[in-house]
């Protein structure tokens, strides 16, 4: 569902982007002849702050973040992010690479060259082996169509419009969480230019610490395209089921008993609503709040109807669970479609725990003010659990659910209220809170053994060895090798 229009207004960001980078190479502004050679060379264009569509050029996917770096490159191919990483060596400048930006609010891109790889959109599918090649702008929205013209799915999260590289390298949750475990864990092989602007694959047999960082953890490389498993397309139902936010004590209490017996191949999450009285909103949702449980389920109509049963008993006043296409799994969620100004915030819970539910019923419906369009609790266990899956950097979830809230920051006074009433949220789980974090839903800097976990300083190793002046700026910087 369509939720909001394009913002083109720019806001006050409430989440922090100003943690150091740990590169030793120093930011500058340049004077634009600097750039000449740059300009002169590139398949794709460069941008500069005097000029026309800077603007649009630094904007990421999160509106609410302000990038300044020195000079926008707009690659149009591998060969234009070497030749980016070479120039900003010998200018000494860092790059920060970026695709549709809905990471931006952990990414430092001040004083740096803003690498945007949205150009390298390019997709195959080979379906002898089940396998796809995505480019780091290709979306999930355009890979799952790709994959779905040969009868099969691509494991990925659940918004379409995300980059495919960010998203999976950093772990990607889905609708086949439980059955499939966290999209990075797909990963085969992975391409890319290092610091030094020569061109590198790493998989399992070539440079394999560099792939294990990758999956996961952090790449000190900037990742150009990225090969991974397909799996085949089965019976699927998915959709939600919708009540008025009065029922919201009954339908999450019912939803915490569901999930108590189901199998791996159902993922659901239950979430409150609050809709905004705009136009973009249809009836009967527009002004109003709701709970809704969603769901995917892969199995047949008779089995979805038996295991729905004890939630549709509850009488919902929409129900939308119909069969449908991996590729319309898109719409379950309603990620808007377009760039907005939002933020967030989340919190990993051991176990959803009676006592966790009541505290996600009183956070839910003691927030009036309308700052939080969305506060979610999404089940996670089955595949994503600790010792499932490996090979990666972060290949599992140690926890049994996600809160997550988003807010819209429509203006800038409505920052602090978002930020005050997502703070409310999380202290409010923190008694339950797991000690890890997920790093998709990390949107703003964040301690890194809390991300990687033991992984931590094997990671800042492999970073280290790969680039040790810090020239490729992290989503999530790790700090300096602990001696």
């Amino acid at each position: 569902m369509r939720l909001f229009r394009r913002s083109s207004a720019r806001t006050v960001d409430p989440v922090s982007t100003s943690s150091a980078p740990t590169s030793t190479v120093s930011p500058a502004v340049l004077p634009g002849e600097e750039f000449a050679a740059l300009r002169s060379r590139l398949h794709g264009r460069i941008r500069l702050p005097f000029e026309e569509g800077w603007d649009a050029a630094r904007t990421p996917w999160q509106l609410v973040v302000d990038q300044r770096p020195a000079a926008v490159v707009e690659a149009a191919d591998i060969e234009d992010v070497a030749l980016t990483v070479r120039e900003a060596r010998r200018l000494g400048l860092a790059v920060a690479p970026q695709s549709t930006g809905h990471g931006a609010g952990t990414l430092d891109a001040s004083g740096a060259i803003l690498l945007r790889t949205r150009g390298l959109t390019g997709i195959t599918v080979d379906p002898d082996s089940a396998t796809a090649r995505a480019g780091a702008g290709a979306t999930a929205g355009a890979l799952a169509a790709a994959a779905q013209d040969h009868g099969l799915t691509a494991v990925l999260g659940m918004a379409p419009t995300v980059g495919v590289v960010g998203m999976i390298l950093g772990g990607g949750l889905g609708w086949f969480a439980r059955s499939h475990g966290l999209a990075a864990n797909s990963v085969t092989a992975i391409e890319g230019v290092d610091a030094t602007g020569a061109t590198v694959r790493a998989d399992a047999t070539r440079q394999p610490d560099l792939f294990w960082a990758a999956r996961g953890g952090e790449a000190p490389i900037i990742v150009t395209a990225l090969e991974l498993s397909l799996h085949r397309t089965g019976d699927l139902q998915a959709g939600a089921l919708v009540w008025p936010i009065e029922a919201t004590d009954q339908v999450v209490r019912a939803w915490g008993a569901w999930i108590a017996d189901l199998p791996e191949t159902v993922t659901s999450l239950v979430r409150v609503l609050r809709y905004p009285p705009i136009p973009e909103i249809p009836e009967p949702l527009r002004g109003r709040d709701f709970v809704a449980v969603e769901a995917a389920l892969q199995a047949g109509p008779p089995a979805t109807a038996e295991l729905l049963a004890p939630l549709r008993a509850m009488n919902p006043m929409i129900d939308t669970v119909h069969p449908m296409a991996p590729v319309e799994l898109a719409a379950v969620h309603g990620d808007p479609p377009d760039p907005v100004p939002a933020a967030g915030s989340s919190v990993l819970l051991g176990e959803i725990s009676p006592k966790a539910l009541d505290a996600f019923i009183a956070a839910a419906l003691a927030e009036p003010s309308g700052a939080l369009l969305s506060i979610e609790l999404r089940h996670l266990g089955g595949a994503l659990a600790p010792g499932r899956a490996g090979g990666g950097a972060v290949s599992d979830i140690g926890g049994e659910g996600l809160v997550y809230c988003v807010g819209m920051i429509a203006a800038p006074p409505m920052a602090g209220a978002v930020s005050t009433a997502a703070a409310a949220v999380s202290t409010a789980l923190a008694p339950f809170a797991a000690p890890r974090i997920v790093k998709n839903f990390a949107e703003r800097p964040a301690d890194p053994t809390a991300l990687y976990g033991t992984a931590t300083d094997r990671l800042r190793g492999v970073i280290a060895s790969w680039d040790p002046d810090g020239l490729i700026r992290a989503g999530h910087p790790l700090g300096a090798v602990r001696g």
